[in-house]
């Protein structure tokens, strides 16, 4: 029975070992920056976000 207990904790903290790595073990700068978020003012950005419309009060009422 101990030596399943000591099997379980062995895997555990190989799981969590494998998740900090994963999760905190990256780039000293952080992440790099991509072209899509400097860019997001110019109108070629705009024009790849999808459109917001509003419909119109009256045909909002009507369903």
């Amino acid at each position: 029975m101990t030596l399943l207990l000591l099997e379980a904790l062995g895997a555990l903290l190989i799981l969590v070992f494998i998740v900090w790595w994963t999760m905190f073990s990256g780039r000293e700068g952080g992440e790099i920056k991509r072209a899509e978020d400097s860019d997001a003012q110019t109108p070629q950005a705009a024009a790849r976000r999808p459109l917001e419309t509003e419909k119109d009060p009256e045909q909002r009422d009507k369903g």
